[in-house]
């Protein structure tokens, strides 16, 4: 996390969650991604600039598994 410049507004975003059908549709994939509001944008400030973050699964598999290895669940206690 980052704070934001002054006088800059962070733009606002929502999760979009899809199922896909393979082929015969008895198998299904579980689909999700975020996505930015771009209609609060403004033409002027990085306009042209497109970021999509993307995680892949083997990431998430590894920073999990760091977690339990250092018992970083409770950080906080």
């Amino acid at each position: 996390m980052v704070n934001l410049p002054k006088g800059r507004k962070a733009l606002q975003n929502k999760w979009v969650y899809k199922i896909k059908h393979e082929g015969d549709e008895k198998e299904e994939r579980y689909k999700a991604r975020l996505v930015v509001k771009g209609f609060t944008q403004k033409e002027v400030i990085d306009f042209t600039k497109k970021i999509s973050p993307v995680v892949k699964m083997p990431s998430i598999r590894v920073i999990l598994g760091l977690v339990a290895a250092l018992d970083l669940e409770n950080v906080n206690n």
